[in-house]
């Protein structure tokens, strides 16, 4: 590396970013290298290059326009525009995360309102279901009045179909379909009830996936691990402590 003139270091590291083969971050590391790179990466016309390449429509003034792009740097209108460019990308990571949260609002209050149908259709059924035999038994009373019957049973056939207000024909049907639309309408909310469930679970998955940081993430599990480590040494010194009996007896043994 010493035997190479500056020129030639700045003409490989201006190719490698002509060619697209460095970038920013390649150019970083360069940097911390060693002090002669450090003073040649810093050079304008790489800087120029990585500017046009990285932000093609680059402003003529920033700061909204209060300092112009010609008394700045262009290492510095690089990071002035990288700064702008993370924030931007920040701010809409923040909206899309928002966005899907709110999606899965919407999943939850649809699966909240599809189970309360299906309460309320599953209670229909169970009313018609009970209802439905005590029709069948008033319309056999009413059929059997036509027959001869002992006066005592009779009068029992005559109470119970005395008190049934509504035609015993008409209602049996009413409830019989009835039963069949709630059958329908249970069938229908336990598909949606699926469908949404699976959509729900599909936004959370991308949520996970959106919201994941391997940094964060790394750090958040590697100190629960410390935790988890340093409560399994307190309980063993504590163990160790609650059992001196042992001690005192090896003690009493080498004494004898």
């Amino acid at each position: 590396m010493a035997d190479l003139p500056d020129e030639m270091w700045r003409q490989i590291l201006e190719i490698g970013i002509r060619s697209s083969n460095l970038t920013y971050k390649d150019l970083c590391c360069v940097s911390i290298s060693c002090r002669r790179l450090h003073r040649l990466s810093n050079d304008a016309v790489l800087w120029s290059f990585l500017l046009s390449s990285d932000f093609p429509h680059t402003e003529a003034s920033v700061s909204n326009g209060t300092v112009s792009s010609s008394s700045l740097s262009p290492k510095l209108m690089y990071r002035i525009k990288f700064d702008r460019e993370r924030a931007r990308k920040a701010a809409a990571h923040r909206r899309a995360v928002l966005r899907l949260e709110s999606q899965i609002a919407g999943h939850l209050r649809n699966l909240q309102e599809i189970q309360m149908k299906l309460t309320e259709e599953t209670e229909k059924m169970k009313a018609a279901v009970t209802e439905l035999p005590n029709l069948r038994k008033v319309r056999q009373a009413s059929v059997a009045l036509n027959v001869w019957q002992p006066e005592v049973i009779r009068g029992w056939q005559k109470q119970m179909v005395g008190q049934c207000v509504v035609p015993v024909d008409a209602r049996i049907n009413a409830l019989e379909m009835e039963l069949k639309l709630c059958r329908q309408q249970i069938a229908g909310s336990d598909n949606a009830y699926r469908n949404e469930k699976r959509r729900l679970d599909a936004a959370k998955e991308r949520l996970v996936v959106m919201k994941y940081h391997p940094l964060r993430d790394y750090k958040s599990t590697s100190s629960g691990v410390d935790e988890c480590n340093s409560q399994r040494k307190k309980l063993k010194r504590g163990s160790d402590s609650k059992a001196p009996g042992t001690n005192e007896k090896k003690l009493k043994l080498e004494d004898a």
